[in-house]
């Protein structure tokens, strides 16, 4: 069976269309008036070995908040709507990856419980158009959308770009691992659901 969805959300402050293969290559090609953004999305499927597609548009000349935001609305769907039952998946990622002088740690399970913890210091800024308390709010979109568990740390960083990309590298290869499917088509729980 293919997991592969298409979600599509339009408001009057945005309009979204997210395809999302979890079983893909890495392929992606992400259009939003948020160029680093763009650029993070495509690290976060390159090394999630997803196929990402994102075509959105929206109020960014008031601030880019709500078109990220609800980019991690519907990122988070695609993501239910792939896994389904999630019988067979692994249901947990872990990875630490280094970026330069960077280095982020994350964790997540698929569990059915959303709950996000960002520990990520990080300076108040701008990349071009993007203020980096931005992915905060992306990826509090994503998790109550998607009904993870995820923990995002910064270990050591300075450069906001290099942890901000490590942070969505990390969250690909995370994710990868937990969508993945094992050797078994149980349900991953003693509960015997999720």
């Amino acid at each position: 069976m293919e997991r592969i969805k298409t979600i599509t959300r339009k408001t009057n402050e945005t309009d979204i269309k997210i395809e999302l293969n979890i079983d893909g290559c890495g392929d992606s090609e992400i259009n939003t008036p948020v160029p680093f953004l763009n650029h993070v999305l495509s690290s976060f499927a390159r090394h999630g070995c997803f196929n990402l597609n994102v075509k959105a548009t929206g109020d960014v000349e008031v601030d880019p908040h709500h078109l990220i935001e609800d980019i991690g609305i519907c990122l988070g769907k695609a993501v239910t709507e792939c896994i389904g039952d999630k019988k067979g998946i692994n249901r947990f990622g872990f990875v630490i990856i280094p970026m330069d002088e960077a280095e982020v740690t994350i964790s997540l399970d698929l569990g059915g419980r959303p709950y996000l913890r960002y520990s990520v210091e990080i300076l108040n800024e701008k990349i071009e158009n993007m203020s980096t308390m931005l992915v905060r709010d992306f990826f509090k979109a994503l998790v109550d959308n998607s009904s993870m568990n995820l923990h995002i740390n910064k270990n050591v960083g300075v450069n906001s770009h290099h942890i901000i990309e490590a942070v969505f590298k990390a969250f690909g290869i995370a994710l990868k691992q937990a969508v993945k499917k094992g050797s078994s088509n149980s349900i991953p729980s003693t509960k015997g659901m999720l």
